[in-house]
């Protein structure tokens, strides 16, 4: 598959199943990954991060299990399947933050005083099956790592795309930032 597969196919999917609910939230899944897109862009992050806030739960998609998963006491482990997946076309800028949003979740639990009442219901119960709070040691682990800031600034992103009825631009718009990291991103 090579990077413009990847691209039409990431695509494909959000227009296939964008529509779908973002498991649990009162949001799509399309509308939260065009609304993290938007923070990103509005921040005047590195495409990269724009990319990644786009795409980062492109596993969800690729999956295709709903929500039964989380009712059945499930990781789907989302990260994990959408950064291999996008590694076909995109370098680690854009695939690690993707790879880590998770485990940032854990790190925040842990490091920040209140972020865990600050979650939505579906994303604490999705944070028991990933494991809960990290320990000082993975915190520590976690803070070494290159793309230990853009995983977190992702996760801040992800709990903050949750607004019903959001304006945002269309998936398209971001093609640009998409296209630019399929050429810039291979080795970073």
């Amino acid at each position: 598959m090579t990077p413009g597969d990847v691209l039409a196919r990431a695509g494909r999917l959000f227009a296939e199943r964008g529509g779908a609910e973002y498991h649990g939230e009162a949001v799509t899944q399309l509308e939260h990954a065009l609304q993290c897109a938007a923070l990103a862009e509005r921040d005047g992050r590195p495409a990269a991060w724009v990319v990644a806030a786009l795409l980062h739960d492109v596993g969800h998609l690729l999956h295709g299990h709903g929500e039964a998963h989380l009712a059945d006491g499930i990781d789907d482990d989302h990260e994990e399947l959408g950064a291999r997946f996008l590694a076909r076309a995109f370098g680690p800028a854009v695939t690690e933050p993707i790879r880590m949003h998770v485990p940032a979740k854990r790190y925040l639990c842990a490091a920040r005083a209140g972020y865990r009442e600050g979650l939505s219901p579906a994303s604490v119960r999705s944070l028991e099956l990933q494991g809960g709070p990290m320990t000082a040691a993975e915190a520590a682990a976690f803070e070494a790592h290159p793309h230990f800031a853009a995983a977190v600034q992702l996760r801040e992103y992800d709990d903050r795309a949750k607004v019903v009825g959001l304006a945002t631009p269309p998936f398209d718009h971001f093609l640009t930032y998409l296209e630019r990291c399929l050429r810039a991103d291979r080795s970073a």
